[in-house]
């Protein structure tokens, strides 16, 4: 069977990274299977913090990551996908 991957990058800020970092980084860990890179930049002064993570999975697999880290309070989501299909 023919598997399809997307490779995507999902953008994160966190508007409040004391309040929620913990539960997103644990939902994280959780997807490391398709989590190949992730970079994090805190904003001490401003009091929030910017993350970019890099993917390569199945559409619902990313999509299932972006939908649990969009639904954490002071958590905002953005995805772009890659118009490319992998077939694995």
């Amino acid at each position: 069977m023919i598997k399809i991957t997307k490779i995507a990058v999902i953008g994160a800020v966190l508007d409040n990274p004391k309040e929620c970092q913990s539960q997103f980084n644990d939902i994280v860990s959780s997807y490391k299977k398709i989590v190949k890179g992730r970079m994090g930049i805190p904003f001490d002064t401003e009091g929030v913090s910017v993350i970019s993570i890099i993917v390569s999975g199945s559409l619902d697999e990313i999509n299932s990551l972006t939908g649990k880290l969009g639904n954490i309070k002071g958590v905002n989501i953005k995805t772009s996908f890659s118009k490319k299909n992998i077939e694995k």
